[in-house]
Order: structure tokens, then C-alpha cells, then sequence
């Protein structure tokens, strides 16, 4: 049973991989319909990933102030 059960999903896994390995194989896209696109639908992504790091780092700097913090207080 469990053989069916890997043998099915190794089915399906493959039938939804050929067709973008055949896309992939098609070769390239048209060069100006790239020079075309643009990112300005992307700009949102930016700035929350922008955030996002700024938050980050302002964590990594909260951290390290108050280990520093802590280990001068353990040395006194």
C-alpha cells in the first residue's frame, strides 16, 4: 500500500514538473518584451522589505546594547 501511495505521488509530482521543464527548455523570451517591463508594481515590496531590516537591525542593536549592559554589570 505505501508503495501505491509513493508511486502516486511520484505520479503527480512529475506531471506537474514536465510542463515547466519543457517551458524551460523553450528557450529564451522575446529580449523586448523584457526591456519592457518595469518594477514600479514592486514598490511596496520594497519598502516592507525595507522595514522589515530596518526592524531587524534595530532588534540586533537592542540586543547588544543590553549585553553590553549585562556583562558590565557582571563585572562590577
Amino acid at each position: 500500500m505505501i508503495k501505491n501511495v509513493r508511486r502516486a505521488v511520484l505520479i503527480l509530482l512529475l506531471t506537474a514538473l514536465v510542463p515547466s521543464l519543457l517551458q524551460a527548455q523553450s528557450g529564451l523570451p522575446d529580449p523586448e518584451a523584457i526591456a519592457g517591463q518595469n518594477l514600479r508594481g514592486y514598490t511596496h515590496m520594497f519598502i516592507a522589505y525595507s522595514i522589515a531590516w530596518a526592524l531587524i537591525l534595530g532588534w540586533v542593536i537592542s540586543i547588544a546594547r543590553r549585553l553590553a549592559r549585562v556583562e558590565r554589570a557582571l563585572k562590577e
